[in-house]
């Protein structure tokens, strides 16, 4: 693997170089299979009037959001070696800056030149040692948020420095001692650029990246990008493809070569992203909006290999129908209905189109979905006032609630061997019952049975990003979407 240094673009970065009078030449690498840097680099400090350090940047106009996992190699030679994003107006050694920082001795700070030539200021977060390290630009805001991984987000934030409109942004390394070379291993690196204040929502989309998470080293990998709004992508059990939503049609995704082929809906081509296989992987559940339904969701399967004329499930003008799950054994399908002025989760039998009303609550349930074993039912529902995960019998009874937290959890999916759920959090200042777009999220995973959750990876995402089952059939990996301005 090559070793690029000093003006030459790296990975997701325009430029590497070193900034100040550095002893030491820096270097960065990067493992294209992986997606994965290896960032090498000197200098004396990033303090008080002049910095030295080594840097990878690219420019970045309007608001944005950088993301990355980092982690030192070794013990250092100093205590405040530093790594971390950093933000600068000019590539001058006393320029105006602001980065999010971690240090060898764990040291966190959002730290600041308010003005070319002055002094570097800080302001510390309670958290030491973390490892994922975010910076938000909004305007002239610039928010720090840091975690250990599976933790979430402490946050601190700088909003009385004004930067121009373009920027320098990218990754800083500072050995903090002269003669030192210090490196570090960066993953999981995202350039985010936000949607717009004003986007309306359903009319309004920013591209979308398919990703797939490695649920042991929590690893992500970008397979595919797309300039509009692709959805909920779900896993094949060949193991060969993922099926997504996008402008209303449903696309196979080829694992091996990446290729895309529509797949044949007839005359179903106003799809929500509620699409969902068959255990067996021979059927697909859609939700089509259908025009003699007057536009609302409606239930139909059809072979995952398409079809001109997909079967209707729920019947007519029952009311609207998201589809969220088959039963193992592919006799049921389960959905959020509209019925009696309220959503709740019924089952309807796919032979004769009868329904079983599940739930009955004034507020939303949603999101359900069967265990492997056909045991139980996972859901979430707002009744407690926040979003939260619940399971039940197939028959609606013994519902249980799982998660008691302050954030608001949707779309629990069950792992193939029934043994943990993943599911997507919104924080705690969207309303409960909306699940919106380009919002930042975590993906979080737990025990099925119930637990304390983890965070698996930090998205900017929300609707779309994983409402479908979307495991592996091995369990190994999670495949969804999160999404940017390309």
């Amino acid at each position: 693997m090559p070793i690029l240094t000093h003006a030459n673009s790296v990975g997701q970065f325009q430029h590497f170089q070193d900034i100040g009078n550095v002893q030491n030449s820096g270097s960065l690498s990067y493992n294209e299979s992986l997606q994965t840097y290896r960032m090498s680099g000197s200098g004396e400090n990033m303090w008080l009037d002049e910095d030295q350090f080594a840097y990878a940047w690219r420019e970045v106009a309007g608001d944005f959001i950088v993301r990355a996992q980092f982690t030192f190699t070794g013990k250092g030679q100093d205590p405040h070696r530093k790594i971390g994003w950093h933000v600068r107006e000019a590539l001058t050694t006393d320029a105006k800056h602001i980065n999010a920082t971690t240090h060898g001795d764990g040291l966190t700070a959002l730290q600041f030149r308010a003005k070319a030539g002055a002094s570097t200021e800080e302001y510390h977060l309670a958290i030491t040692q973390p490892d994922v390290l975010q910076l938000e630009r909004r305007g002239n805001q610039f928010i720090m948020s840091a975690a250990r991984m599976g933790e979430p987000f402490q946050v601190t934030s700088v909003s009385h420095i004004e930067f121009d409109q373009t920027v320098y942004v990218g990754l800083a390394l500072c050995a903090h001692k002269s003669d030192a070379v210090e490196t570090a291993n960066i993953s999981n690196v995202r350039f985010i650029k936000p949607a717009a204040a004003d986007f309306v929502p359903y009319r309004d989309y920013i591209g979308s990246n398919l990703e797939i998470l490695d649920l042991t080293t929590l690893q992500r990998r970008v397979v595919y990008q797309a300039e509009g709004s692709i959805q909920a992508p779900n896993w094949t059990p060949d193991n060969q493809s993922l099926i997504f939503n996008a402008d209303g049609k449903l696309f196979k995704f080829n694992l091996n070569d990446h290729s895309i082929r529509a797949i044949n809906t007839g005359f179903a081509t106003n799809n929500n992203n509620d699409h969902v296989l068959s255990f067996d992987g021979k059927y697909i559940g859609i939700s089509h909006h259908a025009q003699e339904e007057d536009g609302r969701s409606t239930i139909y399967t059809l072979p995952i290999t398409g079809s001109d004329e997909p079967r209707q499930i729920t019947k007519p003008g029952a009311g609207h129908s998201y589809l969220h799950g088959f039963s193992p054994d592919g006799s049921t399908l389960i959905f959020t209905g509209h019925r009696k002025g309220q959503y709740d989760i019924y089952a309807v039998d796919i032979a004769n189109g009868e329904e079983s009303q599940l739930t009955n609550t004034k507020t939303l349930d949603d999101g359900s979905e069967y265990g492997p074993d056909g045991e139980f039912i996972y859901f979430n529902s707002n009744r407690t006032g926040t979003m939260q995960l619940w399971r039940m019998r197939p028959d609606g009874s013994g519902q249980q609630q799982l998660t008691f937290d302050r954030y608001n959890d949707w779309f629990p999916h069950v792992s193939p061997d029934g043994k943990s759920l993943v599911f997507l959090s919104y924080m705690a200042d969207i309303d409960s019952g909306d699940h919106p777009f380009y919002k930042p999220v975590y993906l979080r995973r737990m025990p099925a049975e119930g637990g304390e959750p983890t965070v698996i990876a930090y998205v900017y995402g929300g609707q779309g990003t994983i409402n479908v089952p979307s495991w592996s059939p091995d369990g190994r990996y999670i495949a969804f979407v999160s999404n940017t301005r390309h």
